[in-house]
């Protein structure tokens, strides 16, 4: 008989100790997508040149994007973002807190002992009510050194899915701070092409300048011999000026980025300088990124997997709030030494032990433990609802770029004709100048043309240049679903 009890207690303490789980099981929520992106089907001849599909272990964007630009300075700052920039170490910091949230939940899943020793000295009063005078005494000592145990037995799941809940939100806590880095490193490219633009800007108005200065003195020569009337000077000279103010008015911009740049890798903008750099418009402004399906980019977007482990975390909440509605099971132990005195401290006949479950069942909340789990599935649902809204707004961000680079692939192309057209006539109206033929009015006019013209060929490839940097973090940049802790 005894043998048949043995046996059956390692089923029964298996079932005890495991329990079951109430509540529903996590399902990934569906969302919306489409069988391809809308813009990527319409790009360009040109645009598509930079665009090829992607491929099962496909290294591009993995890891340092940004070295898909071959731009040395660009690598040599995206490499500081890591171990400087403090808004990525609040992120960390804060994925640090959430892990611990794991240990702290795990915890209950053992026993809690603790121990608490103590000696009093008690003298009874001999003028208590009902005391017996004959039983008056000088007071008694007590040594105690009891050692408590109690130990919640996890029938329904609580603790298991307080401690996956805590998972799910370290993970969750994890994707933030990759999305933090990628938006980091995607400001700061952003960041750097908005002032190498700016540095291509300056050189042009700096040769604008050169060129309406050469202007000047021409206008200046033939009013000296009589061929040019005073306005002509005058016209040449407040083209001049006006471009000047320009050319001093573009260092406000660049300055701007640069204090910007300072700030994302961890210096004081007073000790940070970059030379500059103006922006090649002969080389390809779109580098080669893999195309991606939309499906694949809800694993390549940090945001949208955060998102998803918010969702698993509110669903866990849910069972938790369930698990409140069944009776909790409590195991205590309470042993010990209580003596009279320090030399029968420590006797056998001394100890003491309890040991024994107990059962609390709430019969009457008033609705407090509906209301919770109430307050729990809508908690799901919201963060079902952000999970979806997160992943239409990344579909909207990678469409919207790519409309940007498709328009500006063959707007590039027009604007560089325009531009040479406008040189050209700017070359032909100031040889009309110089010979009699045409006033210099008509050099004035070219002049702003040709200025306007070589602006706006440097504004599109600023452009095509920030279009292409939201592309890559739109489409999630080096980072996957994979790199989620496994905890």
């Amino acid at each position: 008989m005894k043998t048949h009890v043995a046996a059956l207690l390692p089923p029964v303490a298996t079932i005890v100790l495991a329990g079951c789980m109430v509540g529903p099981k996590y399902a990934k929520p569906s969302t919306p997508t489409a069988p391809a992106f809308k813009e990527q089907t319409t790009l360009s001849t040109e645009a598509k040149k930079g665009w090829r599909p992607a491929r099962p272990n496909d290294q591009t964007l993995r890891g340092n994007w940004w070295e898909i630009y071959e731009d040395p300075q660009l690598n040599a700052l995206e490499a500081q973002i890591d171990s400087a920039n403090q808004t990525l170490k609040i992120a960390e910091a804060n994925y640090r807190e959430a892990h611990t949230a794991i240990r702290f939940n795990r915890s209950a899943e053992a026993p809690t002992i603790g121990v608490a020793p103590g000696i009093s000295t008690v003298r009874d009063s001999a003028n208590q009510p009902y005391f017996p005078s004959g039983l008056a005494n000088n007071g008694t000592g007590n040594f105690i050194l009891p050692v408590d145990l109690s130990w919640e037995v996890d029938l329904w799941g609580r603790i298991r899915r307080s401690v996956t809940a805590a998972k799910e939100q370290t993970q969750a806590s994890a994707a933030d701070m990759a999305a933090a880095r990628l938006s980091l490193q995607a400001e700061l490219a952003f960041d750097y092409f908005e002032l190498r633009s700016a540095d291509a800007e300056k050189k042009l108005l700096d040769d604008t300048v050169q060129a309406y200065s050469r202007a000047l003195g021409l206008t200046k020569s033939r009013f000296e011999g009589g061929a040019a009337p005073k306005s002509d000077v005058a016209q040449a000279r407040t083209q001049l000026k006006d471009t000047q103010v320009l050319d001093t008015d573009i260092m406000v911009q660049r300055a701007e980025f640069e204090h910007a740049i300072a700030i994302l890798v961890g210096k004081p903008p007073a000790n940070f300088s970059l030379p500059p750099i103006p922006i090649d418009l002969q080389t390809p402004a779109i580098p080669p990124i893999p195309a991606v399906l939309p499906s694949e980019l809800l694993e390549r977007r940090p945001d949208i997997a955060a998102s998803e482990r918010r969702v698993a975390a509110a669903n866990e909440q849910i069972g938790i709030a369930q698990a409140a509605y069944y009776p909790t099971l409590n195991l205590g132990a309470l042993a010990g030494f209580e003596g009279t005195s320090a030399s029968n401290w420590f006797n056998w006949p001394s100890r003491f032990w309890a040991v024994g479950p107990s059962l609390s069942e709430t019969l009457f909340d008033a609705g407090r433990r509906r209301a919770t789990k109430e307050s729990a599935i809508a908690a799901y649902d919201g963060n079902v609802a952000n999970y979806r809204q997160t992943t239409l707004t990344a579909f909207q961000q990678v469409e919207d770029n790519l409309v940007v680079l498709r328009i500006l692939a063959g707007e590039s192309q027009q604007q560089h004709d325009a531009t040479v057209a406008a040189e050209e006539t700017l070359r032909l109206f100031i040889n009309r100048y110089a010979g009699g033929v045409d006033t210099y009015l008509q050099v004035v006019t070219s002049q702003t043309t040709a200025l306007s013209n070589e602006q706006n060929e440097i504004d599109i490839r600023r452009r095509q240049l920030d279009a292409g940097v939201l592309l890559i973090k739109a489409l999630g940049g080096g980072w996957d679903t994979s790199q989620l802790p496994r905890l």
